[in-house]
């Protein structure tokens, strides 16, 4: 199966990491296979905002293209900076413009035991568990 990842790059809070950070994991797909290239390169821009945003950890990217599903995975110092990137200018416009292509969507978040980067194995149970 065709995939590309982008594995985990640190954000600008890693220098004082809180000892729980908070993890989210979005899994994202859309209608149609014409849908995949636009939503990749909106999924690279708020990436790259991501990676730059206050309290943010780092983000890693998975795609399954043929399957037309994303997963975004995150880390934020508190609840406060993942709810202020979510309202940033660069997500809002991507999540506007990306609207009409969007299929379905799942979310969770949660408090990391450690500082550490977050794993893909931990973020599909929690999202599995919010099913």
């Amino acid at each position: 199966m065709l995939s590309l990842t982008l594995p985990w790059t640190p954000g600008p809070a890693t220098a004082e990491p809180p000892a729980r950070p908070v993890v989210m994991i979005a899994e994202l797909e859309v209608r149609a296979l014409r849908h995949v290239p636009g939503f990749l390169l909106a999924s690279l821009k708020v990436r790259r905002a991501a990676r730059r945003a206050p309290g943010s950890l780092g983000v890693a990217l998975r795609t399954a293209p043929l399957r037309r599903t994303f997963w975004v995975l995150s880390a934020w110092t508190d609840h406060d900076s993942l709810r202020a990137f979510v309202r940033s200018d660069t997500h809002r416009a991507a999540m506007t413009a990306l609207r009409p292509a969007m299929a379905r969507s799942a979310f969770a978040d949660w408090a990391a035991d450690t500082p550490a980067a977050p794993r893909w194995a931990e973020a599909d149970r929690q999202l599995a568990a919010t099913a």
